[in-house]
C-alpha cells in the first residue's frame, strides 16, 4: 500500500521553476549552475524542474548566437547535464540553442535519468520593439514528426511533443518557450486539450516596468483558462545587460490560484517549488463538460507522447502546500472581507427579488438568538431597506420551547428591537405538551424523555406557526437553515428547519455564518446597539436548544453530535466540490487540521478556537460525515429555493449536487478504512 503520508500517494506533484546564476556565453558554467540547483530539487523531491530560454548558452548575446564555437560547447554541455542527470529524481526541462538541418532552433530540451527525452522549438519568434529573434532561429511553427540528433542521441524534435510519465507517479507535461505565452493561442491550449495537466515556459523576458504584472495575468489566466497548472521561468542574475535587465521571476500557478513566487531581482541563484494538485485538475477538467466540448470541436492536435518512468521515492515526501483550513473561508483578511460583502449582498438580492416578484409585503421570520437566524434577520432587514419599504414589515418571532435559554431568548429580543423590525413572541409549550400527549409520549406523563420526537414536535410547531403566521399577514416566511445543517442533515424535515418559503442561509456553510455577521457588525451598516447584540451571538454555544440541561450541565451542544463544523464543513466542500475519495480529504484535512501553528488563520478566529485535530478525530468524524451525508440525501432533494452564495456550492437538486436518496455511505466508508484502518 501505498505510504499515507506521501504527497505522492495522493496525487500531488512536486515541481519547481528555477533561475540560475549565468555567465554570458559561458555554457560550461551554466550546466554548473543548473546541476547545483538540480541537486537542490533531488534532495526535495521535486517531480519536474523548469529552467530559463536559452540557460545553457545565455539569451542576449546577439550574434554570437551564430558562433560555432558557442553552439558546440552548448552541446558538451547537454552532454554534461544528460549524464549528472542519471541519479537525479527530478525531469530536467531547460533551454539552449540547437542547430539541426542547417537551420538554428531556441530550442527546450527535457532530461531525465540519463536521457535526453525530446527537443521542442519555440513557435513565435518575437522581432519587435527590442526582440530581433528571426535574425538568429527559424521559428518551430511547422516543425512536428521529426527528430534530433543531440549529445549522441536521436530524439524527438518538435512542437507535438507531449511527456507522459507511466509510473507510480502519472502525469502529463508540454513545453513551450517564452512568447509563445503571450499570442493569443499559445500552443500550449492544444496542448492542455490532449491531456497535458502540466504546462511549462521557459523564458528569458527582459523586465520593464509593470511587465512583472503581465506575465502574472498572462501565466494566471492561461492556467484557469486550460484548467491547468503553469510553470514559468525568466531570466535572472548574469544575463547581459547591454540594453536590458533581468528579475529572473519564477512563479507556478494552478487553475488560476498562484502557488508560488521567487523573489525577484535576486543576487544569485533561485528556486520556488509547490506542490501541484494533478486529481484536483483532473476533477475540474471532467466536470467542466465544454473543457470536454472544446476538445471535440478543436480537436488534441495530432501530438507525439514521449513516455518516460517517474515512480513515488522510497521515503514518504510530507506535503509542503498549505491546506486552508476553512475552505469557504480565506485566511487573507482582504479577500474575506470581498468575499463577506459579496455573500451578504447576494443573500439581500435573492430575498428582495423574491419580495418584489411575489408582491407579498412581509417577511416572516423565526429569531432563535443563534447564528443562523441572526443573519437571516439582518438579510431580510436589508432587503426591505433595498425595497424602499420599513423595517416594520419584517414580522420577527421568538418562539421559545422547553430548553430555549434566558441569554439566546434574551438576544432574539434585542436583535429584533434595535433592528427595529416587529417583534413578537409565541411559546410552543402548550401546544407541545397538547402534540406530546396527543402522541402518547412519556413526556406527557412527566417522564424525562427527551429523544427525537420530544425534539421534533417543538421544531415543527416551530415552522407550523410561521407558515400560519405569513398566511396570516400575506407574507412568505424566510428560512434560516444553513448549508452544514444540510449536508449532515442536522434538520426537520418537510414542517420543521427543513421549510421555508425562501431560504436565504441555503448555500452558506456555519464556518462562514460566523464571518458574515461579524463582517455586518464592523460594516458601519448597523447602531453600536446592533453590533453589541450581534457580538453576543457570536460568543454563543452552538445548539439546537431542543433539550432541556440539567441543573448545573452544559446546554445541548450541536457538535458533539454532528461534529466540530470546521472538520464538516471541510469533508463537504471536498466530498461535494471535487468528488475526491475520503482518504484524500483525510489527508488534506490532516495537513490543514494537523497542527495549530501550520498556515494562516483567520484574523476573525479567537484563540481559543484555534486547535488541532488528531488523525484519529479526523477520521472519526469523517466517517461521522459521510453516514450522515448519505443517509440524509432526501432532505435535500426537496428543498426550497434560495440563492447559491459560494463557489464551493450549494445542495440544491437545482444546483450543484443532484443524488438518489437511497444510495448508502458503504462504499466510501470502505475505501477509507481500506486506505486509513481504525489503528492507523
Amino acid at each position: 500500500m501505498a505510504d499515507f503520508n506521501c504527497l505522492y500517494s495522493h496525487g500531488f506533484l512536486r515541481v519547481a521553476s528555477c533561475v540560475p546564476s549565468g555567465r554570458v556565453a559561458d555554457p560550461a558554467f551554466a550546466a554548473r549552475a543548473h546541476l547545483e540547483l538540480a541537486a537542490q530539487g533531488h534532495a526535495r523531491d521535486v517531480g519536474v524542474m523548469l529552467f530559463p530560454e536559452l540557460g545553457l548558452s545565455s539569451y542576449a548575446i546577439d550574434d554570437l548566437l551564430l558562433q560555432d564555437a558557442l553552439l558546440d560547447r552548448v552541446e558538451a554541455a547537454v552532454g554534461d547535464l544528460v549524464a549528472a542527470s542519471h541519479d537525479l529524481y527530478p525531469v530536467l526541462v531547460v533551454g539552449a540553442p540547437l542547430r539541426r538541418e542547417g537551420q538554428l532552433f531556441n530550442t527546450a530540451l527535457v532530461i531525465h535519468r540519463g536521457a535526453l527525452l525530446g527537443a521542442v522549438p519555440k513557435s513565435y519568434l518575437p522581432n519587435y520593439r527590442e526582440f530581433y529573434e528571426r535574425r538568429h532561429f527559424v521559428p518551430g511553427l511547422g516543425q512536428r514528426g521529426g527528430t534530433i540528433r543531440v549529445a549522441g542521441q536521436e530524439v524527438p524534435f518538435g512542437t507535438d511533443l507531449l511527456f507522459r510519465s507511466r509510473g507510480s507517479v502519472p502525469f502529463t507535461f508540454h513545453v513551450e518557450v517564452c512568447e509563445d505565452i503571450w499570442v493569443p493561442l499559445p500552443p500550449s491550449t492544444r496542448a492542455a486539450l490532449a491531456g497535458a495537466e502540466l504546462l511549462l515556459n521557459l523564458s528569458a523576458s527582459n523586465i520593464t516596468i509593470g511587465k512583472a504584472r503581465h506575465r502574472r495575468l498572462l501565466c494566471a489566466s492561461h492556467s484557469a483558462r486550460c484548467i491547468a497548472a503553469y510553470a514559468y521561468s525568466a531570466a535572472g542574475p548574469g544575463e547581459s545587460t547591454t540594453d536590458l535587465a533581468w528579475d529572473g521571476q519564477a512563479a507556478i500557478f494552478e487553475n488560476g490560484d498562484a502557488l508560488g513566487e521567487s523573489e525577484r531581482f535576486p543576487a544569485g541563484p533561485t528556486l520556488v517549488a509547490a506542490d501541484i494538485d494533478l486529481e484536483r485538475l483532473r476533477q475540474e477538467r471532467m466536470r467542466t463538460n465544454t473543457f470536454g466540448d472544446c476538445v471535440r470541436e478543436e480537436g488534441t492536435g495530432g501530438f507525439r507522447t514521449v513516455g518516460f518512468v517517474l515512480d513515488r521515492p522510497a521515503a514518504a515526501v510530507p506535503l509542503e502546500r498549505v491546506i486552508e483550513r476553512f475552505p469557504y473561508v480565506p485566511a487573507d483578511a482582504s479577500r474575506l472581507a470581498e468575499e463577506c460583502y459579496e455573500a451578504y449582498n447576494i443573500q439581500v438580492q435573492g430575498l428582495a427579488q423574491r419580495l418584489a416578484a411575489t408582491g407579498v409585503r412581509h417577511a416572516v421570520i423565526g429569531v432563535s438568538g443563534g447564528l443562523d437566524s441572526t443573519q437571516a434577520l439582518i438579510v431580510a432587514t436589508r432587503a426591505m431597506d433595498r425595497l424602499g419599504r420599513p423595517r416594520s414589515d419584517v414580522l420577527a418571532y421568538t418562539l421559545p420551547g422547553f430548553a430555549t435559554s434566558d441569554a439566546t431568548r434574551a438576544n432574539a429580543q434585542a436583535l429584533i428591537a434595535a433592528l427595529g423590525v416587529t417583534g413578537g413572541e409565541i411559546d410552543i409549550r402548550p401546544a407541545a405538551r397538547q402534540m406530546l400527549a396527543d402522541l402518547g409520549h412519556p413526556f406527557a406523563r412527566g417522564e424525562p424523555v427527551y429523544d427525537v420526537t420530544f425534539e421534533n414536535v417543538q421544531a415543527g410547531l416551530r415552522t407550523d406557526y410561521l407558515f400560519r403566521l405569513a398566511n396570516r399577514a400575506g407574507g412568505l416566511v424566510v428560512g434560516t437553515g444553513d448549508l452544514s445543517e444540510l449536508g449532515l442533515g442536522w434538520c426537520t424535515y418537510g414542517v420543521g428547519d427543513h421549510m421555508s418559503h425562501y431560504n436565504v442561509n441555503a448555500s452558506v456553510p456555519k464556518t462562514l455564518i460566523q464571518h458574515l455577521i461579524r463582517f455586518v457588525a464592523a460594516s458601519g451598516d448597523v447602531s453600536p446597539e446592533t453590533a453589541g447584540v450581534l457580538d453576543a451571538v457570536l460568543a454563543t454555544e452552538i445548539s439546537p436548544e431542543l433539550v432541556p440541561a440539567e441543573a448545573g450541565a452544559a446546554i445541548q451542544s450541536t457538535q458533539q453530535v454532528v461534529g466540530p463544523y470546521a472538520l464538516q464543513d471541510f469533508n463537504l466542500f471536498y466530498l461535494t466540490r471535487y468528488g475526491f475519495r475520503p482518504s484524500r480529504i483525510a489527508y488534506l484535512a490532516e495537513r490543514a487540521w494537523g497542527d495549530v501553528e501550520r498556515g494562516r488563520w483567520p484574523t476573525n478566529i479567537p484563540p481559543e478556537d484555534r486547535r488541532a485535530y488528531s488523525r484519529a478525530e479526523i477520521r472519526h468524524w469523517l466517517r461521522v460525515f459521510l453516514t450522515r451525508f448519505f443517509a440524509n440525501q432526501f432532505k435535500r432533494s426537496a428543498l426550497p429555493n434560495g440563492p447559491k452564495i459560494t463557489a464551493g456550492g450549494s445542495l440544491s437538486p437545482r444546483g450543484d449536487w443532484r443524488a438518489p436518496s437511497d444510495a448508502g455511505a458503504q462504499l466510501w466508508l470502505e475505501e477509507l478504512d481500506a486506505v486509513l484502518p481504525p489503528e492507523t
